[in-house]
């Protein structure tokens, strides 16, 4: 029998329903990377500006680091607060985790212990690749 407190209702995207793999894939991973929705943007228009202003003062401290002016422990803190605020815009903007596998097309609506957990190991995946790049490059400073 399933418990009643874990069936949420199923959420569709709009990209969801496109029939076209290339155009779905695309659209899922801009969902992926922005965190804002035109929705969003009319119901929390403060959070929202905060954190087009975060979000542009994030990619200054990755240009920064790969200039090699930031060290390691500045990046990751940075990184770990964008992800924090990230979590409150997408709960007003994109409220939705995809349900069963990656390739899937099935949404629910995200508590919030959904999307610290979706956010954290999105962010944690961004983070390490570019964290890397920088390594491997020698532009991070350790």
């Amino acid at each position: 029998m399933v418990d009643p407190r874990m069936v949420t209702d199923p959420v569709e995207p709009p990209y969801a329903s496109s029939n076209s793999a290339l155009r779905r894939i695309l659209a899922e991973a801009w969902d992926h990377l922005w965190p804002w929705s035109r929705s969003g943007f009319q119901q929390q228009r403060a959070l929202q500006a905060a954190g087009l202003a975060l979000a542009m003062a994030a990619s200054v401290v990755w240009v920064l680091a790969a200039m090699g002016h930031l060290n390691a422990g500045a990046i990751i803190g940075w990184w770990f607060g964008w992800s924090v605020f990230e979590i409150l815009i997408r709960l007003g903007s994109k409220p939705y985790v995809k349900e069963g596998p990656w390739w899937g097309k099935h949404y629910r609506h995200a508590n919030l212990m959904d999307m610290i957990c979706y956010v954290g190991f999105k962010n944690l995946l961004i983070g390490a690749v570019l964290f890397l790049g920088l390594k491997s490059a020698g532009l991070l400073i350790v």
